[in-house]
């Protein structure tokens, strides 16, 4: 911990000194002042840190002296600096933890029915009523991108983006298969159905991060479908975007013009190319260093939502809730909250495992 907080302090010293002396060159400062600000926030802690650290090799001093009055005072600074110097620990640690560059990103999040038919359809449209509640108690907004209803107030398919610093951070934890139990409204005899809803999440890429050639892709237009009369467009506003390399197929319908759909969907586009790309080096790392459950594959059953028991169960941290109707209204934290910890742990100890190779 020592040795790290030394770098953290020499690098900040050296940015400093080269940003006075680059003072003239825009590009190159900003550069410069970038890096710097990523250690704001630690550089203060690292100096409270060493100064907490010389002060209890001072009292362990004292505490080896032998002279019996300075032995009782050392045991008792060190009783107190011992808690305080864990805590700027755990601080620290936290701080050093490398962060996912897309956490502060918009979200694209795609549910699509599964397994069960129209039941799973109306999950779609409830878990949708949940991630909205949630992004507004956030105060994230939210904008859907197309929508393909069941025609009873379900979704086939629903992709909507939730916009706002922070968003793809709290939200990538939603990727993955969701299972609901309980007795639908049209089930005359009681029993139990198990039906399954997929969420995928995205974070929003630039052209900056994901370039897609123009040769790449294969554009199809077409009409906007809507609920007839005058909501029917006459003009091909709708756009298809067809990936070749992938066979990825994007539309984008809801824009008013033929190049504001074109520009939405190729955002979702680099948004999913990005996506399958962060998972195939994730999937490395990982496969790797560890099997165990939580890995974030889509495959996995992440969550149940037991209606009969108004229980919701996430399998990843073995983690339930007794409040379902809660949970549906967007009090998603109990499970969210763990979910960054332990990836933060995890994150942290993959970093210190790179250090050592």
């Amino acid at each position: 911990m020592l040795d790290k907080i030394i770098q953290i302090q020499d690098r900040y010293a050296e940015l400093t000194r080269l940003m006075e002396v680059n003072v003239e060159d825009y590009q190159k400062i900003t550069e410069l002042a970038k890096e710097r600000a990523e250690l704001d926030d630690i550089y203060p802690l690292s100096i409270e840190y060493r100064d907490l650290m010389a002060k209890m090799d001072q009292a362990k001093e004292m505490e080896n002296s032998g002279e019996a009055e300075f032995v009782e005072m050392a045991k008792a600074e060190i009783e107190t600096l011992t808690p305080q110097i864990e805590e700027m620990e755990k601080k620290i640690k936290a701080m050093l933890v490398p962060k996912d560059p897309r956490d502060d990103r918009n979200v694209y999040i795609e549910i699509r029915a599964g397994a069960g038919g129209d039941e799973s359809g109306l999950f779609a449209a409830e878990l949708m009523r949940m991630y909205s509640h949630y992004a507004e108690a956030h105060r994230w907004s939210i904008e859907i991108m197309s929508a393909n209803e069941t025609g009873i107030g379900g979704y086939k398919e629903i992709i909507f983006m939730v916009k706002g610093k922070g968003a793809y951070s709290r939200f990538k934890f939603e990727s993955g298969v969701h299972r609901v139990q309980r007795i639908p409204s049209t089930e005359s005899s009681g029993r139990i159905h198990t039906s399954t809803v997929t969420v995928a999440v995205m974070a929003e890429m630039e052209d900056v991060d994901i370039q897609i050639p123009d040769t790449d892709i294969e554009v199809d237009v077409f009409r906007s479908s809507g609920a007839g009369g005058q909501n029917v467009q006459k003009n091909a506003t709708a756009v298809r975007i067809t990936h070749k390399p992938t066979g990825l197929v994007v539309a984008c319908q809801d824009e008013r013009s033929q190049l504001q759909n074109r520009l939405r969907a190729l955002s979702i586009l680099r948004s999913r190319l990005y996506d399958i790309e962060m998972q195939r080096v994730q999937s490395e790392r990982e496969e790797a260093r560890r099997s165990q459950v939580g890995t974030g594959d889509r495959s996995e059953k992440i969550r149940t939502y037991n209606y009969p028991q108004s229980r919701v169960t996430d399998h990843r941290i073995n983690i339930s809730s007794y409040n379902l109707p809660g949970v549906m209204a967007g009090d998603l934290d109990l499970f969210i909250d763990e979910l960054s910890q332990r990836d933060e742990t995890d994150r942290l100890s993959t970093n210190g495992d790179d250090e050592e190779d």
